[in-house]
């Protein structure tokens, strides 16, 4: 199994004529993924790769009926209309790569996605992907490099950085573990998944026997983890490395949204809840693979 998403996941792609669209449409398609139709206005009845080009996500859903997930190529500022597009359509799963959003769209779109009970990924997220499955998004970037990366197996992937979302593949690929989704949430200070709600997807899927974390300085994203492993709402192994220990308090680090202030959002916060909830907390990525098996069995 995998959390999500599956080769029988259908996709629609908004913003799909545009350049990015077109490139990462090539990709999700080659893989696998299930791309049924793309949208953008006034390019209806075009098609791009041989999918065709809709000019409302309403009219892609009355060609081919209901439509899993969405992923928006949409320039910043339109986001937020694309998004609310989607989720009026009745699509239950958006996947927004887009970055520099206005924080207050963001706000909007979290707020109108859980009103209306669909999961929003990002803003600002590679994506994900479950290997030899399919992938929405752009992690991995080609067939081969996915290929390269990520194989399937029994460990779920979350990560804070979009740069470092194979770096843990890769360590549990050369350690003979695969995964079963990894995942990149996303760099806005404001996002719609958490790592807390992927924990609990993950578990309560089978194929995952435990879950590797790929987390920084900034935010309260691995403390809000935290408190899942504590209320046993996460029960399997959890192994976790924490990027950026080194900073000062008061540091940007990496992304807008890696802010450590006023004593939150610290590595040394974030280690010492973790470990405290139950999870184990390694000193470096090489770490986690080894720490996994030793766990697990595997």
């Amino acid at each position: 199994m995998s959390i999500i998403m599956d080769e029988n996941t259908t996709v629609v792609i908004q913003g799909i004529t545009g350049r990015e669209g077109s490139l990462r449409t090539k990709y999700m398609k080659d893989y696998g993924t299930k791309v049924v139709a793309g949208v953008t206005p006034g390019k209806g009845g075009s098609e791009v790769h041989g999918i065709p080009v809709y000019n409302t996500v309403k009219e892609a859903i009355r060609n081919h009926g209901q439509i899993d997930a969405a992923c928006t190529f949409i320039p910043g500022p339109a986001l937020k209309g694309a998004v609310y597009e989607a989720i009026d359509a009745g699509v239950k799963f958006v996947s927004s790569p887009v970055e520099r959003i206005p924080i207050h769209d963001v706000i909007d779109m979290v707020s109108y996605a859980r009103k209306n009970n669909v999961e929003l990924l990002g803003p600002g997220s590679l994506g994900l992907i479950s290997p030899g499955k399919s992938v929405i998004g752009w992690l991995g970037g080609s067939v081969d490099w996915a290929g390269t990366l990520f194989d399937p197996g029994p460990i779920g992937v979350i990560s804070r950085s979009g740069g470092q979302s194979g770096t843990v593949p890769w360590a549990l690929k050369v350690a003979g573990l695969g995964i079963s989704t990894a995942m990149h949430i996303g760099t806005e200070p404001v996002l719609g998944l958490t790592m807390a709600d992927v924990l609990k997807k993950f578990e309560k899927d089978e194929q995952t026997k435990a879950v590797a974390i790929f987390g920084e300085i900034g935010g309260t994203m691995e403390e809000e983890a935290a408190e899942v492993v504590a209320n046993k709402e996460f029960t399997k192994p959890l192994v976790v490395f924490i990027a950026g220990a080194w900073a000062p308090e008061g540091m940007r680090f990496s992304h807008a949204s890696s802010i450590v202030e006023k004593g939150r959002g610290t590595a040394q916060g974030k280690m010492k809840a973790l470990s405290e909830a139950g999870a184990h907390v390694v000193d470096s990525p090489e770490e986690i693979a080894p720490k996994i098996k030793e766990l697990t069995g595997l």
